[in-house]
């Protein structure tokens, strides 16, 4: 929902949400490990996502021209 919150703020609209049963695939939670892409690579992201979306959103917009 945090993720949905940013878009919304982000886009300027509120979102139309239909809450639904899990569907058959749906993952509840993830575990990722990205210790071997800090290790190998020396990457340890900095953006947080709300940062991201923002700047997604600014983009899209400019691209398209919406």
């Amino acid at each position: 929902m945090d993720y949905i919150a940013a878009l919304e703020k982000s886009l300027g609209k509120k979102a139309v949400i239909k809450m639904l049963p899990l569907q058959p695939g749906d993952v509840l939670d993830t575990f990722a490990d990205v210790s071997d892409l800090v290790e190998q690579f020396q990457y340890k992201p900095t953006t947080l996502v709300e940062q991201g979306i923002e700047h997604f959103v600014a983009w899209y917009r400019e691209y398209y021209k919406t």
